[in-house]
C-alpha cells in the first residue's frame, strides 16, 4: 500500500486537486500511484465525467495513465467515438440511429473509426486545457505544454505544443533518457524515492545511476 491509496486530497486544506485513482470509478480507467489531476473550475472528482469524452463501453477501449503523472485543469481526453467513420460516403453516424433507419443495433459501433487506447505513460504532465486523441501514446516524461492537441504519438522525456503539437525539444540528451527508461525510478518504494528525492528534484541525473 502506498500513501496515494489512503486518501482523496493529497494536501490539507486543497480541494481542487486529487489523486486521481481515488476517484475514478470506470474500469476501463486505469491510473497509477501519486497520479494528480487539478481542477479550479469544477469539482476534481468529476474527472470522468468531464475530462474522459465519448468513452461508450460498447468500444472496449481503455485510458491508461501512469504513475506520477500531473494533469492540469481542463485536459480532455478524446475517444474514439468522436471520430465519424470516413470509409462512409457520409459522415452522418446512421448507425447511431439504428430505430429510425431500420438498420441493425449490433453495428452502432460502426458510426465511428476505432482508434484505440490512450496510454499516457509514467511523469508526464499535461498542460492546462490540453486534448489528446484516441489512439495516441505518450511516452515517460513527457511534456504537454497547455492547450496542445495531441494528434499523434510523443516520444519519451519528449516537450510538444500546439495545434497540433510538434515536438518543441527534447527534456535530456539520448543517453539519458535512455538510463532513465531502464532506471524506471516510479517504480521504486517509497523510502527509496525518498532517500533520491534531493537528486531527483534538482535534476542531478548522474546522482541516480550509482
Amino acid at each position: 500500500m502506498t500513501i496515494s491509496d489512503k486518501k482523496i486530497f493529497p494536501r490539507k486544506n486543497d480541494f481542487e486537486t486529487v489523486y486521481l485513482k481515488n476517484i475514478v470509478s470506470n474500469p476501463n480507467i486505469i491510473v497509477g500511484d501519486y497520479t494528480i489531476y487539478n481542477d479550479f473550475v469544477s469539482d476534481p472528482k468529476e474527472f470522468e465525467k468531464n475530462n474522459v469524452l465519448y468513452h461508450y463501453p460498447i468500444n472496449g477501449d481503455k485510458l491508461y495513465i501512469g504513475k506520477f503523472c500531473s494533469i492540469a485543469c481542463g485536459a480532455k481526453f478524446l475517444f474514439t467515438s468522436a471520430n465519424h467513420t470516413l470509409k462512409s460516403i457520409s459522415t452522418y453516424p446512421f448507425p447511431i440511429f439504428f430505430e429510425d433507419w431500420n438498420l441493425d443495433k449490433k453495428h452502432v459501433a460502426s458510426a465511428w473509426d476505432n482508434k484505440g487506447d490512450i496510454v499516457i505513460g509514467n511523469d508526464v504532465w499535461i498542460g492546462y486545457e490540453a486534448v489528446i486523441l484516441s489512439g495516441v501514446h505518450i511516452g515517460n516524461g513527457a511534456i504537454i505544454a497547455a492547450r496542445a492537441m495531441v494528434t499523434k504519438d510523443v516520444p519519451p522525456y519528449t516537450i510538444v505544443g500546439g495545434m497540433p503539437a510538434q515536438k518543441i525539444k527534447k527534456r535530456f540528451n539520448e543517453e539519458t533518457i535512455e538510463n532513465l527508461q531502464k532506471l524506471q525510478w516510479w517504480n521504486w518504494s517509497y523510502e527509496k524515492i525518498q532517500q533520491f528525492l534531493p537528486y531527483i528534484m534538482s535534476g542531478e541525473t548522474d546522482k541516480l545511476f550509482l
